[in-house]
């Protein structure tokens, strides 16, 4: 899992966008464990408070994230849910592929992906902010 997370990161080449997106789906499978870990790095790399304060809202902020970010934000949010929606809107992976060439586009839901599993391990596990991830 540390190596997914690391290498989709990576591929994707935009740590601040990466951390948002982590950020994003964190708030949605409420995981205080890697919202925590996730903010601390978004500082570290250079986010705003403001930005990070409206993350939760990101769709009714017009001019707070680029483009790109949204369609980022819109895919993280689209796979994030599919056990309410059973697949990823068109028009949803559309935009994100306008934005992302097909390199960036898997690296990006591969961060997807790992944040999304490594929610759930820590969120099954009670893993409280700060805690350690492994005894």
């Amino acid at each position: 899992m540390q190596s997914l997370s690391a290498a989709a990161k990576r591929g994707l080449g935009d740590a601040v966008l990466a951390e948002l997106v982590m950020i994003r789906a964190s708030q949605l499978n409420r995981c205080a464990f890697c919202l925590d870990m996730h903010l601390t790095l978004a500082r570290k790399a250079g986010e705003s408070e403001d930005r990070l304060d409206l993350l939760a809202t990101w769709e009714e902020t017009d001019g707070t994230y680029t483009p790109r970010e949204r369609a980022a934000l819109a895919l993280t949010e689209a796979i994030t849910e599919l056990t309410s929606t059973g697949f990823v809107p068109d028009e949803v992976y559309a935009e994100a592929a306008a934005h992302f060439d097909d390199r960036e586009l898997a690296h990006l839901i591969g961060v997807i992906t790992a944040i999304n599993s490594w929610n759930r391990l820590m969120v099954a596990r009670r893993i409280q902010p700060g805690g350690p991830a492994w005894p």
